[in-house]
């Protein structure tokens, strides 16, 4: 019997796809990983290879024809041997992702890897390269969930969670009928909470490795040579490992910058510290006007903590469009928070209270900042100072590891993720899908990662975020776009949630309305922003989001409502 070639599933939910065009006709010699067909799905494209050789023998789907997941597209086989049916019949979805597009190098169930790192990025990548069959063995030297679980994402959300409650309290109780005598926080329940809430989700990894039989060895890798390991063991023993495949996923660590004092001072603290303090601290300066550093200061401050940011440059936040920054920086000197900019920091100095900031500032005068504790939160680095990339001759930038769009490093088998990457967001997120690439191609699963659509997340008071070009972005690169613009003060819900703090602006291009980038800061910014990351992934237009019928009331109007507002047609504001 020939070959029966069938509609691949191209995605989790397809059900269906369109034959666009036979690369291959009836009479063709067909080889192994030759492209037969593409089909369409949606706005997709993919092309279907052989997984045999031989001869086409019969196209039963033409061109245009709509084939259900399963259902027979042609037969490949032998001169006069016997094709089967043609009729198609759909067949129960796939779990996980579509078969190879071209067979991998050997079965997915006899390929070994091993991961360093059992971080957002390693973990998902271990788990992924398992659901596809391979034998996966996950290096961790300290606790899984790496610094998003422990000492980053989850934590400082925990806090920001609690900080909130008492922000609600404090400015909007008594107008919304809810009187409290008497808000006090209990800082060592706050952090006995955080540390609640990442010891479940780091156990529950433990059991999603369990499930997908993912072996865990503690341990510190390093390479000895290319594609091989050495792991020092927790007992002191030493242990060579090699894989088919090695993916590094080492994170980052914080970056502490070269100023005199710093190292010296116990108050000095780096965002690990801060989520880690047994008492509340009176007073905090902060030194470094990025995500971590304002943050952790909207959080503090939120508790009562006075705050004083000093930051070298000009402006905060340098991720988010500006218009998103000027909301956030007014609401954060509501909450009584002090801002020196183009501010640098020249030494910290012992000091009664705890320590002292001294700095040079705009007009080249020396000035000094008090407080119980600084926060030094200047960014992060690649995590890679043990690994010894030298012998394993992998290519780095200071460390930090250069990689394509398919995670592969300069050596053949070697991926990286995450972090530890060069040239890519320091994201939990970016970490996860960049580790879903990797396993994917190791397992012959053909992938690439796509900035575009990733967005970014600031978790300041009120939250913002932001997909695609911000304006700046847009007028440095020469583009010509249109701006649609909403205020939350105009959204119902955002009214109730915060009393309508915030905006939501759309970025799209003049002549067609492709949305390029998508900015919010209001309620629930951090949860509406992948809308505007599924918009750009799709190419979706203005018009294709004024369309689409957002449910009322919430705050996800305020998306169309902008969209709206781009094209002058807006309902509920201004289109001027």
């Amino acid at each position: 019997m020939a070959y029966e070639l069938k509609m691949p599933q191209l995605g989790l939910t397809m059900e269906e796809g369109t034959v666009s065009k036979w690369i291959k006709q009836e009479g063709d010699a067909v080889k192994v990983g030759d492209v037969v067909v593409e089909i369409t799905t949606d706005k997709l494209t993919n092309e279907v290879t052989s997984e045999v050789e031989g001869t086409m023998l019969k196209i039963v789907a033409q061109e245009g024809d709509d084939v259900p997941v399963k259902g027979t597209l042609a037969w490949i086989g032998q001169p006069g041997e016997a094709v089967g049916g043609a009729a198609p019949a759909a067949a129960p979805a796939v779990p996980f992702a579509p078969a190879p597009a071209a067979a991998p190098a050997k079965p997915a169930g006899d390929t070994s890897i091993i991961v360093i790192g059992g971080g957002p990025g390693g973990y998902v990548a271990a788990i992924r390269a398992a659901q596809l069959g391979a034998k996966v063995t996950v290096v961790e030297k300290e606790h899984l969930g790496g610094t998003c679980l422990n000492v980053g994402c989850i934590p400082t959300k925990c806090l920001l969670h609690s900080a909130e409650l008492v922000e609600d309290i404090k400015n909007q109780g008594k107008e919304i009928g809810v009187e409290v005598d008497g808000v006090k926080v209990n800082f060592p329940q706050v952090i006995k909470h955080k540390n609640d809430i990442s010891k479940k989700l780091t156990s529950g990894i433990a059991g999603l490795f369990k499930m997908n039989k993912v072996k865990k060895i503690d341990g510190e890798a390093s390479f000895v040579a290319p594609g091989k390991i050495s792991v020092k063991k927790a007992d002191g023993t030493s242990e060579e490992m090699t894989a088919d495949a090695i993916i590094v996923a080492t994170g980052s660590v914080n970056s502490v910058p070269p100023i005199p004092g710093i190292k010296e001072n116990p108050n000095c603290i780096d965002s690990t510290g801060a989520l880690s303090l047994e008492a509340l601290p009176k007073s905090m300066v902060v030194i470094g006007g990025g995500v971590i550093g304002l943050e952790l200061a909207c959080a503090y401050a939120a508790f009562g903590t006075k705050i004083t940011v000093v930051e070298a440059m000009d402006h905060m936040l340098p991720m988010l469009d500006g218009d998103l920054t000027k909301i956030g920086v007014e609401h954060m000197k509501k909450m009584g928070m002090e801002f020196h900019l183009e501010c640098p920091v020249q030494s910290v100095e012992t000091s009664p209270v705890g320590a002292k900031v001294v700095c040079k500032n705009k007009a080249g005068e020396t000035v000094s900042f008090e407080a119980e504790k600084v926060l030094v939160a200047i960014g992060r680095r690649a995590n890679t100072a043990s690994l010894n990339l030298e012998a394993g001759k992998i290519d780095n930038d200071r460390g930090r590891i250069i990689v394509n769009d398919k995670m592969e490093t300069s050596v053949p088998g070697v991926y990286a993720i995450g972090d530890c990457v060069f040239g890519r967001a320091q994201l939990a997120h970016t970490a996860s899908a960049m580790g879903e690439v990797a396993a994917e191609n190791i397992c012959g699963i053909p992938a690439v990662y796509n900035e575009k659509t990733n967005p970014t997340c600031v978790y300041i008071e009120p939250e913002a975020a932001s997909v695609g070009l911000t304006e700046e972005q847009c007028k440095a690169q020469g583009l010509e776009y249109k701006v649609g613009k909403f205020p939350m003060a105009a959204n119902g819900k955002a009214l109730i949630l915060n009393g309508g703090e915030g905006l939501v602006k759309i970025i799209a291009g003049k002549e067609y309305g492709e949305i390029l980038g998508m900015h919010i800061i209001g309620p629930r910014a951090t949860d509406l922003i992948a809308e505007g990351a599924l918009a750009i992934g799709e190419e979706m237009t203005l018009d294709e989001i004024i369309a689409t019928i957002h449910s009322h009331p919430t705050v996800t109007e305020t998306m169309r409502e902008a969209a709206l507002q781009a094209e002058k047609r807006a309902i509920h504001t201004s289109n001027k």
